[in-house]
């Protein structure tokens, strides 16, 4: 269900490169280098620099998702209460549906009286109602509420390139 946590050491030029990708996610490994070369004295090939991103992508350092403009979407944070008689009979069932729902941009675990949340996704409030609907009629019997809460004037919406720098700040504290 989870996946396994990455196992990296980061470079400095591993950290810069996620903080350029996070600032222009279009920027070519020759782009990257220069910038490396030009702006931190760092020399290294756009080959090195592409591989340095394969091996990051494929040790799981980040994931590349496509999210859609805001502005094509209503985004809702759901909120999943349970019947605790019949959560050990359903609760796989609603929580891979939640998971897998093509609606889902971000979906969680948490403490306290509601354990799942997700952020959803949907081009309406009908298309978001109808959601809850079939939810409860597939699912009703284990998610005993399902709480939902209408995200609007999305301020913010993208990664700071800066929050990197905390990864290089951990690598260094903990040698």
């Amino acid at each position: 269900m989870t996946e396994r946590s990455p196992d990296w050491e980061f470079k400095e030029r591993d950290v810069i490169i996620l903080r350029e990708l996070s600032a222009d996610p279009q920027l070519s490994s020759r782009e990257l280098a220069d910038i490396l070369e030009r702006d931190h004295d760092i020399s290294v090939s756009h080959v090195t620099v592409s591989e340095s991103i394969r091996k990051m992508r494929q040790e799981g350092v980040f994931r590349e998702a496509i999210v859609p403009n805001e502005a094509y979407f209503n985004f809702a944070l759901f909120e999943f209460k349970f019947n605790a008689q019949q959560f050990e009979d359903g609760w796989r069932d609603a929580m891979e549906a939640i998971r897998d729902d093509r609606h889902t941009l971000f979906y969680f675990l948490s403490d306290g009286e509601y354990q799942w949340k997700s952020v959803m996704m949907f081009p309406n409030r009908e298309s978001e109602s109808r959601w809850i609907h079939d939810f409860y009629k597939d699912h009703g019997d284990v998610v005993q509420n399902v709480r939902n809460s209408v995200v609007h004037n999305v301020l913010k919406f993208q990664t700071d390139p800066e929050i990197f720098t905390e990864l290089q700040e951990c690598t260094r504290q903990s040698h």
